[in-house]
């Protein structure tokens, strides 16, 4: 399983539209239920099933689809489970506060079907995603802050 994690100050210095805790948690939502606008490399979002705490969505990411079991922990984390493909990975967006105020960090702990756990093919792989993911934590606290100026949030 090939993992990384990256945290962002979500309100660096000297940005003029700070974005609250409760309105990057809603940004996180919005985020979960359709991607797109969020997620540069993501094609398309739908919902499949809704349960209590989260849902299940199909994702078309860089020309695959994908399946995500999505659960919430409110105001702190969305949890996403790769479900199909099986054993897909994970991925996490928790929110917390550091001495920079809000921040937010995404892990990514991904397997890529056919290919050895802890092989260089392995590290070359995520190694090509990972740049992706990084750009997905900042569309979304950027996209987060266009919907906050905009008071659509």
């Amino acid at each position: 399983m090939y993992a990384i994690a990256a945290s962002f100050d979500v309100n660096p210095v000297g940005e003029p539209v700070v974005i609250s805790r409760e309105d990057m948690w809603k940004g996180l939502v919005q985020k979960a239920e359709y991607a797109v606008p969020f997620v540069p490399a993501m094609d398309d979002c739908r919902i499949i099933e809704r349960f209590e705490d989260g849902f299940i969505r199909e994702i078309h990411l860089r020309g695959t689809v994908m399946r995500e079991r999505i659960v919430f922990t409110p105001d702190v984390q969305v949890h996403f489970t790769r479900i199909d493909p099986a054993d897909g990975g994970w991925i996490a967006n928790v929110m917390s506060e550091s001495e920079h105020g809000l921040q937010l960090t995404f892990v990514f702990a991904l397997t890529f079907p056919g290919v050895a756990a802890g092989s260089a093919e392995e590290r070359a792989r995520g190694d090509d995603v990972k740049a992706s993911y990084i750009e997905a934590i900042t569309a979304t606290i950027a996209e987060t802050r266009r919907r906050v100026k905009a008071g659509t949030i």
